[in-house]
Parts: structure tokens; sequence; C-alpha cells
């Protein structure tokens, strides 16, 4: 077990595991390491390295670079210790887990299809865990060479049961062995939970969900945690889900379960792909239109929470931005 020491005038230090990242180890030392994705790919965990050697889970990670390399820079979420090591980075509070983050055993319980290329997977922990509404795991199987992060759609209760919404990817190694190879009662792994974009219970403002694809699942997740608390149960919750086609929609039966759809809890589908007026007589377009069109300068008043593809997450940014929107009423995790 390596020994990992944060520069600073004053050092922080812990242990990582051989088979562990630092990002992720630093994490179940409650440390506030600075993170998103956890895949390699958002470069927030970068840090420079001092002294020691490491070596990356992936290769040839989305967001390092040969000046990366030259500068003896690396990502946490890949880094591994082959020694003891001294780095520089700036840690960050706000990076602080709530609750640390474990790796454990999971055994897959059920699949439920929501449409036709989505759904949801029930799967229980070889021990209890809490996790915050909008948080993320990550799961793997011996079949795929790293570990993917999918957010959870459920409440929980500090129990061992995790559920998550997931769209299957064409192409994607991942999802290959969810939908079509594993079944109930085989094993994955896991870690978690991760994730900064979680249900901030002590705001006193509406709240907006946005949601595209398995974007769904944090978002149902938030919106079920909401209609649960005392106080922001209380609070108008706006629920955007986009897709291209009427057939990719999905999430209004999952709220319709929850107290007050209809009257404080409202659902607001769109499609984005032009069909014929017989096929769809809702929302058409994308969600950071249909977000700009239905609410405006309203915006600035809410808590928005928002999970989806990419380009999407890239849209809904510089639509708040333009709109002036506090960033920190803004809570999203990145993904590419």
């Amino acid at each position: 077990m390596a020994q990992i020491t944060i520069d600073g005038s004053t050092p922080v230090t812990f242990h990582c595991d051989e088979t562990d990242t630092i990002m992720r180890a630093a994490l179940r030392s409650g440390i506030g390491f600075p993170y998103s994705c956890n895949v390699g790919a958002c470069g927030n965990c970068r840090f420079q390295l001092l002294e020691g050697e490491v070596e990356h889970v992936q290769t040839s990670p989305r967001a390092w670079t040969e000046r990366d390399e030259k500068r003896q820079r690396y990502l946490g979420c890949q880094a591994r210790p082959k020694t003891d090591c001294r780095i520089k980075l700036r840690t960050d509070e706000q990076y602080e887990p709530g609750t640390r983050p474990l790796p454990a055993m999971a055994r897959l319980l059920a699949k439920t299809a929501l449409t036709h290329d989505m759904t949801e997977f029930a799967l229980e922990l070889d021990t209890p865990l809490s996790f915050l509404a909008g948080q993320y795991a990550l799961l793997g199987t011996p079949a795929i060479d790293s570990p993917r992060a999918y957010s959870m759609c459920n409440v929980s209760g500090g129990d061992t049961q995790w559920n998550f919404q997931i769209k299957r990817v064409p192409g994607g190694a991942m999802t290959e062995q969810l939908f079509d190879h594993l079944q109930p009662g085989d094993t994955l792994t896991f870690d978690g939970p991760f994730g900064t974009a979680y249900l901030r219970e002590d705001s006193d403002r509406d709240i907006l969900c946005l949601a595209g694809g398995s974007g769904l699942s944090p978002m149902i997740a938030i919106a079920r945690a909401a209609a649960e608390h005392p106080q922001l149960r209380q609070k108008r919750l706006d629920f955007v889900f986009g897709g291209r086609r009427p057939e990719d929609m999905c999430g209004e039966d999952l709220l319709g379960e929850l107290p007050g759809f209809g009257t404080t809890l409202h659902y607001h589908p769109a499609i984005s792909e032009d069909v014929p007026a017989d096929e769809w007589v809702g929302l058409r377009g994308f969600v950071h239109d249909v977000a700009s069109q239905l609410f405006g300068e309203e915006l600035r008043d809410r808590e928005i929470y928002f999970a989806g593809p990419p380009l999407m997450a890239q849209a809904v940014q510089k639509m708040l931005f333009d709109l002036k929107v506090p960033f920190d009423q803004v809570h999203f995790d990145e993904f590419y």
C-alpha cells in the first residue's frame, strides 16, 4: 500500500491500495479531491506528480494529453501508485464525500424495460451503503477494461438495493454486457457513491430537473427525494425530459406515482425530431430550448439539476450562462 502526500503548507497524507486510484483513495479518506466523471474524460481530477511513480488504468484516457505527460500531470481517477508519491493539487471541501465511497460486489436482481432502448436494473450490494439522490456509482464486469459510471434512480435508506435506469449505447461494451449477457443472479463489481450533483435539501427554491436519455435516472432520484422531503415537497418541481422521437419518451408513470403530480410536480416531455402532427402533440425542441421557452428569466430563481448526453449538457450550460443563472444554483456531473 502506497503513501500519498498532497503537498502544501499543511501536507495531507493518505494511503492508496495498489489496485485503487489516487482520487478514489482520497475520497475514501474523506479528502476533497476535485473530480466529476470518474472515468478519465473530464480532466477535473488532474494533479501534478512531484515525486514517485504512477500508471494510468487506461493507457490513453480522453482527458490526458502529451503535454500533461511531459509536465508530469496525471488524472486522479486513472492514476494508480507504483510507489509512495508526493502530488500537487488544490483540494476543495465541496468534494468531501458525505458518504465515503466503497468498493463492493453487486448481484443483479431484475431488469425492467422502460423503452425500446432503456432498462432499469435492480442491483443488490453485498453490504448496505447510503447515497444522496443524484449521485452515481461505477459498475464493471471482467469482460470490460474499466468500470462505467451510472446514476441511481431510487432513494437511499442505507439498504442494499440500488437501481439504475440505463440507456443502451450502440457499440457500448458495458451496456452490451448489461442488456445482452447479464442475467438475474449474475454479479458485477461496484464502487460508490460518487458525484456532487445531489439534491440540495437546504435550498428553499423551486426545482427544475432537465433530463435526456439515461439522464432520466438521477433526475428521477432527485424528484423522488424531493417528494419525500418535508419542506421540498411543498415546492414546485418541473421535470423536462427530452428524446428524439415519441418512442423514446418515458418517466411520466414514474413521476405520476409521487405526491403532488399535476399540482406541485409537473412533467414536460419534448421530442427533437420532426414527426407528423398525428404522432406527437406535445412540446418540440431540444431540452435547453424547451426550458428557456417555458421558464425564461424565472430560471434565475430555480435550483437546477440536469443530466444527459454531452451535447445536451453543453447546450444547457450555455443557455443558463446566457440567462445569467447563478452558477451555485446549477448542479451536474460532467460525463463525455
